[in-house]
């Protein structure tokens, strides 16, 4: 039998596999970012035009009811995009980790409370 080869690695090589994973998460990361902040962008230009347009139509002196009609699809395009413009607020992403850390230690404080009456009572 042959003796096993000698790995040529020398023991921080096995970081370097890590190091890429995380080079491309951080990438995919910042992709992701750069892909929303434009969308941001996009949101507001389209957001500040349906409010001019908005404006527009409110100070029409004649109501009639094709600009009833428009003033009320300009009001749900105006809801869409604050909505789409506050998701951008909260992602699961950002809370998961401090929703994790809530979980742990309000585990954690419960499990004590328990030890701390049972000691106690």
């Amino acid at each position: 039998m042959k003796p096993p080869k000698k790995s040529s690695q020398q023991p921080g090589d096995n970081q370097e596999p890590d190091l890429g994973q995380e080079l491309e998460e951080l990438e995919r990361s910042l992709l992701a970012f750069k892909e929303r902040y434009d969308q941001v962008k996009r949101d507001r230009t389209q957001q500040a035009q349906w409010q001019q347009r908005r404006e527009e139509l409110q100070h029409n002196k004649h109501q009639t009811p094709e600009i009833k009609a428009e003033l009320r699809h300009i009001k749900q395009q105006l809801e869409v995009l604050e909505l789409n413009l506050e998701s951008q607020l909260f992602s699961w992403r950002s809370l998961k980790k401090p929703f994790w850390q809530a979980v742990r230690f309000g585990g954690m404080g419960v499990i004590i409370g328990w030890i701390l009456k049972s000691c106690a009572g």
